[in-house]
């Protein structure tokens, strides 16, 4: 079986990047790369900067695209955006939540090129949105998978626990089609080994003997309509799903290698520009712990909190999770103590760039400093999809 790969939401590359640092063999024969209500389509020029013009790079919307043009290939990956998936009950594709449309787009490409694997990635409260009804939206596209012919594992990492140098916290999600010489071994796995020893995440992501909770279910609905209105589902940071059959359970890592600090990735004679300047009272009440009556809208008094931040950030441990807005002064900015210079500051684009594990540079190619924070931000961690790789490799040698 040929390694050809499609990766959507491709954004600066961040599948790519890990795939290809696991195996050369990889054919990237698609990628499509769109950021909505932006003239400067800065990522995807990053995209084509490092891997080239080419007709097989797209910079379209998503939605706009024959689904049946896209090249076949044996893997889907890409991070997409987590939204209301909801299925409205008047129309065959309607939903709640403008980004909702997303996930319906990997659903048809699935229905159209039936690829053998999928690996996809998101943000772990994926598992428990929305809030109305937990575990809805999950159970809607485990559902999908399962009607398109895949059985699914999943597991929520967190990079920090497995050596590297950043808290960030993500479910990855990989999908193998049931005429697969992989799903046929797995399916006569039981749910414990699927987790604990045989299947995908546990060879590169270790875990511990000992069984966590669980839970287990059916899907078991006429449609997926029908699952969009019912479904309510306590879903854990690891589980399977196999011709219906749902078994989740609440894992912890076991890792016994060195753990990633954030004073390893830090730059030496950094610019002043990233120095803080003047008093840090500013930045002091933004991290301290608060406690602010406010009024609603309707008029309703409530109490706003919210817990102290470490300031500066300690340096001996990983780092906080990175957001999109690290650019900016506010509260979840990393403010580190140059072990160089004493004084405070931020981290460079650079530096978060290695908290992500992208070569030094990567985004580099003429967007706005701000942007690179921001594409970083959104940017999944390049090392995991390596480890995950390497899985990769093995599974699709093993079809031939």
């Amino acid at each position: 079986m040929r390694k050809t790969v499609v990766e959507l939401f491709a954004g600066v590359g961040g599948f790519r990047v890990g795939l290809e640092k696991s195996s050369r063999e990889w054919d990237f024969v698609w990628a499509n790369q769109w950021e909505p209500l932006r003239k400067a389509q800065d990522a995807y020029k990053c995209y084509v900067h490092h891997f080239g013009e080419s007709e097989r790079h797209v910079n379209v919307d998503i939605n706009e695209i024959d689904k049946k043009s896209i090249p076949d290939h044996n893997l889907l990956v890409g991070g997409f955006p987590c939204q209301d998936y909801s299925v409205a009950s008047t129309g065959a594709k309607g939903i709640q939540g403008k980004k909702g449309v997303l996930w319906w787009n990997i659903f048809e490409i699935l229905k159209a090129k039936n690829p053998a694997f999928v690996l996809l990635e998101n943000v772990d409260r994926l598992l428990k949105s929305p809030s109305s009804q937990r575990g809805r939206d999950f159970g809607i596209m485990l559902s999908c998978l399962k009607e398109l012919g895949y059985g699914v594992e999943w597991r929520v990492i967190n990079a920090a626990e497995y050596g590297l140098p950043q808290r960030r916290r993500r479910v990855f999600i990989f999908a193998f089609r049931n005429d697969t010489k992989y799903y046929n071994d797995y399916k006569n796995l039981n749910f414990r080994e699927c987790i604990h020893s045989k299947g995908f995440f546990y060879s590169q992501f270790p875990i511990s003997d000992e069984d966590g909770l669980s839970n287990q279910c059916r899907l078991d609905y006429k449609n997926i309509i029908e699952v969009s209105n019912q479904f309510s589902f306590k879903f854990m940071n690891s589980g399977v799903m196999i011709n219906g059959y749902i078994y989740t359970e609440s894992v912890q890592a076991d890792y016994n290698g060195k753990y990633g600090l954030l004073k390893n990735i830090l730059e030496g004679n950094v610019d002043s520009i990233y120095y803080l300047n003047g008093e840090l009272g500013d930045w002091k009440y933004m991290k301290g712990a608060k406690r602010i009556e406010r009024v609603s809208k309707t008029g309703h008094k409530y109490i706003f909190s919210e817990g102290k931040i470490a300031f500066p950030d300690p340096i001996d441990k990983p780092s906080r999770t990175m957001l999109t807005s690290e650019a900016s002064k506010n509260r979840s900015t990393h403010i580190v103590n140059d072990p160089h210079t004493g004084k405070m500051r931020k981290l460079t684009p650079l530096e978060c760039e290695r908290l992500n594990g992208f070569p030094d540079n990567w985004t580099d190619t003429g967007m706005s400093e701000r942007f690179r924070y921001f594409c970083m931000g959104n940017a999944l961690v390049v090392n995991l999809v390596e480890l995950m790789g390497k899985k990769l490799n093995k599974i699709v040698d093993y079809e031939e």
